[in-house]
């Protein structure tokens, strides 16, 4: 695996929109380059619709600090 994401992406996305199938392609595609998932989705309403945000990170950028 490479050392730093492709096409010149950073190291940590968060990846947003409404709870469709765009969306969930949009975090399977992160997925098939590499990235791994980081933390729990979030969900929220806004009046309309389900607005959900996934986190993903590079995996060489991946370090979880305890205080």
């Amino acid at each position: 695996m490479k050392s730093s994401p492709p096409e010149g992406l950073p190291a940590y996305r968060l990846l947003t929109g409404p709870d469709d199938s765009a969306f969930c392609r949009r975090v399977s595609e992160a997925l098939a380059l590499g990235y791994t998932l980081y933390g729990s989705p979030a969900a929220t309403f806004d009046g309309k619709s389900v607005i959900v945000a996934q986190a993903v990170v590079w995996p060489s950028h991946h370090t979880i600090h305890e205080n």
